[in-house]
């Protein structure tokens, strides 16, 4: 049954919620958990609702999309239309290529606040990623058309191009900021239960756990759909740039269907109008009450001398709720040191991939290998390593998880300056590849090799960026999930912002140098990350539950609200 969306009565909202609900103490399955129960018996996830696969699905047909168009986009901006050993159109240099990759990158993840506030306030998630699908599919037409060779050829590819990455990037971060939390409140217990399993072993089912495991899921089709750079990249070596473009163009009316066809199944929550100007509000109390977030609470205001100070149009509950989404914004602060690591990928690895003998394989395909590990090592994370450590006993808590993510993130840096300095050492023209002989030879090193910094990559997207996905959801407050959100793919954005800046070291033969100071100040970050927030592992549970309480506090204001009505 679908939750209305806005403009729905109270009356019908509440009903609906409450019967798309389960019980908000136990569930549905079975009695609550005792404290020898939650000492004693294994923790497993439940089983995912219809509505989160479907929007799984569309999202793996958005990122098919996503990944397809900008897997060539470092050779559609760096070489000449005329290149003898890569494909190419606008001839920009690795540099100027790298930045606008950055450019790319960040406003990407920038745009997902404008999609967070449509979204909290005003449309509600379903519409907001209907209205930014259609502005996205607006931006691969526009892709496609300037892409055809009379275009790059008369000179209007570059303004297409930058015109094109502009609208798909607004679309794509309408999408981004409200997909995530859409999967993730498919899932509708209330709160751990005890399950009998047909063995007879009884389990917690419990809530913290299925999350991580639908955010697992919803990451694993993310790259499963990246795939699509595979092709796209032997469309762009073989037939054209437009060809390229043109397949992830159809396959994104693919996941629209999807959306639409699935709406019945979904769970859908109503926006709540001004509650984002209303977090700010209360944010500038605690900012000018000496950092007290205590002072935007009702009781609080009132208490002072002379009565309230301001006028305060929420409850007490809703400021312990920013109080949570305080510590997630806290948490993400560390993160764009990471997406720096993330960015090379598909910026400098591809170029480096073009400096190394490729035996006709398109240098951009090898991209693809993080993708591959991810899909290779989510079923194995999930269902062996993560149960293994649970039936140990131990707890494999996030800002763990996140701590590791940054430490293979850095073996993915030094590896590539170990692989650069290679390359630098091999001819024929050592330094300063494909710049001796006829100018476009490479030197004689197997592209191969270049692997293990994708999958490094891949294992530190894993533990780091899937978990991070997790933590947003959780640690935001009902209203401001989309919102919260955005504010960590944001993070992503201030990476590229730092990639931007550093870009100009992106040249030969300086890349040694660059890639030892990424490896350099990622293991520095990791390691204040978890001297700075390990203690919050041993808050993870309490703190996720307090986020259900507030979640069930919210349904029965509805169920009380519907009942006056009544009345």
């Amino acid at each position: 049954m679908e939750i209305p969306i806005y403009g729905t009565p109270k009356k019908e909202l509440a009903s609906s919620i409450k019967s798309n609900s389960f019980n908000a103490v136990v569930g549905l399955d079975g009695e609550a958990p005792t404290d020898e129960d939650l000492a004693m018996l294994r923790r497993v996830a439940d089983k995912l609702p219809i509505g989160g696969f479907l929007v799984a699905v569309m999202e793996m047909t958005e990122r098919f999309a996503y990944y397809g168009l900008s897997a060539p986009f470092q050779n559609y901006m760096q070489n000449d239309l005329n290149d003898p050993l890569l494909p190419g159109a606008l001839g920009l240099g690795q540099s100027t290529a790298t930045s606008l990759q950055y450019f790319w990158n960040f406003w990407c993840y920038c745009s997902p606040l404008i999609g967070a506030v449509v979204a909290d306030q005003y449309m509600g998630r379903y519409n907001t990623i209907m209205l930014f699908a259609m502005i996205y599919a607006i931006g691969l037409l526009v892709l496609v058309t300037t892409s055809i060779p009379p275009s790059i050829v008369g000179g209007h590819a570059y303004g297409g191009f930058i015109a094109s990455i502009l609208i798909i990037g607004l679309g794509s971060g309408g999408i981004k900021s409200n997909v995530s939390p859409l999967i993730a409140e498919q899932y509708r217990s209330r709160g751990p239960f005890v399950r009998v399993l047909k063995s007879g072993e009884r389990v917690i089912v419990d809530p913290d756990v299925t999350i991580q495991r639908i955010y697992m899921m919803f990451y694993w089709c993310i790259n499963f759909g990246s795939l699509s750079g595979i092709a796209t990249v032997y469309l762009e070596k073989y037939i054209a740039f437009w060809a390229a473009y043109l397949l992830p163009f159809c396959m994104f009316f693919v996941g629209i269907f999807t959306l639409i066809v699935g709406r019945k199944y979904y769970v859908i929550t109503p926006p709540q109008g001004s509650v984002i100007l209303q977090a700010f509000k209360a944010w500038w109390i605690a900012l000018t009450s000496g950092g007290k977030l205590d002072m935007a609470k009702p009781s609080v205001q009132q208490a002072l001398p002379g009565g309230p100070k301001h006028k305060i149009t929420w409850d007490e509950g809703f400021v312990d709720e920013l109080r949570r989404a305080l510590v997630a914004c806290k948490v993400f602060l560390f993160y764009p040191i990471f997406w720096v690591c993330y960015g090379q990928m598909s910026s400098n690895f591809i170029s480096m991939a073009g400096d190394m003998n490729t035996h006709g394989v398109p240098n951009d395909v090898i991209y693809n290998t993080g993708a591959l590990t991810i899909i290779i090592f989510i079923p194995i994370m999930d269902k062996g390593v993560y149960p293994l450590f649970r039936r140990l006993k131990i707890r494999f808590r996030p800002i763990t998880r996140m701590t590791f993510g940054f430490f293979f993130a850095a073996a993915s840096m030094a590896y590539a300056a170990i692989l650069q300095k290679k390359i630098y050492e091999t001819g024929p023209c050592y330094d300063h590849p494909r710049g001796c002989l006829d100018g476009h030879t490479p030197n004689d090193v197997h592209v191969a090799i270049q692997t293990p910094v994708y999958a490094l990559m891949g294992i530190a997207e894993i533990l780091a960026s899937v978990t991070g996905l997790e933590y947003a959801y959780t640690k935001a407050p009902a209203s401001m999930k989309s919102f919260i959100m955005a504010l960590y793919l944001l993070t992503n954005a201030g990476g590229s912002a730092l990639g931007i800046a550093v870009s100009p070291t992106a040249k030969h033969p300086k890349l040694v140098w660059a890639y030892t100071g990424f490896a350099v100040t990622t293991v520095i970050t990791g390691s204040l990350f978890w001297l700075c927030f390990r203690s919050l592992n041993a808050k993870e549970e309490e703190m996720n539950a307090k986020g259900r309480e507030m979640q069930n506090t919210t349904v029965r204001k509805l169920d009380e609200s519907a009942e006056e009505e009544k009345v």
